[in-house]
């Protein structure tokens, strides 16, 4: 093999290696992300779930872990009334907005906020904490609300067996957050908001 040869050689190998350690790269970089929110967590008796919806142009996502009745007492009985609740189990449930939104009236600016609620007998009280990276209600601080909004409690005909929050547009720049688990709900009302 003389020198040309030996140097297309060298060049057709570096060409059809390269692609491969591009991919490679983007697979590592895609690895970076944290998955673990939305991986398959069937073992766990609580999974961690999202549910997420356009506002408008506004991206609003909630992520929260759901657990199950599975024949227990949940508000009043393994869920205390009149305390501030995770709204789930385990993490904080989190909530972020790609932009300003407006809730129930109260606008909030766009970021990432943990949501947490005091179940009442009629009523809840609807919290949204700048501190989102907390484990349970542990080291919920009121001092850090950005909203606390009272909204009425709705009775669910069916039971809802795993807790569960729906993010849904209702079109014209306006949608819902809806709560759902045993026997009790909510709702709050999203529109577009601007500080």
């Amino acid at each position: 093999m003389n020198f040309k040869q030996a140097l297309i050689l060298a060049m057709v190998v570096f060409s059809c290696s390269a692609p491969k350690e591009e991919g490679k790269a983007v697979v590592n970089e895609h690895e970076q992300h944290d998955h673990s929110a939305h991986s398959d967590t069937s073992n766990s008796k609580s999974p961690r779930t999202a549910s997420m919806a356009n506002i408008g142009s506004n991206h609003v996502h909630i992520d929260y872990s759901a657990p199950s009745v599975r024949g227990r007492h949940i508000f009043g009985g393994l869920v205390a009334l009149d305390e501030v609740w995770v709204t789930g189990a385990h993490s904080a449930t989190t909530i972020s907005f790609s932009e300003d939104i407006m809730i129930d009236g109260n606008i909030i600016a766009k970021g990432k906020y943990a949501l947490f609620t005091i179940p009442k007998e009629k009523s809840w009280t609807v919290i949204l904490n700048s501190n989102f990276a907390q484990h349970l209600a542990d080291d919920y601080d009121q001092s850090e609300d950005v909203l606390r909004v009272e909204v009425e409690n709705i009775e669910s005909i069916e039971p809802v067996e795993q807790l569960r929050f729906d993010v849904t547009s209702a079109g014209n720049e306006n949608g819902e957050l809806a709560f759902y688990w045993s026997n009790r709900g909510f709702l709050l009302s999203l529109s577009k908001g601007t500080i």
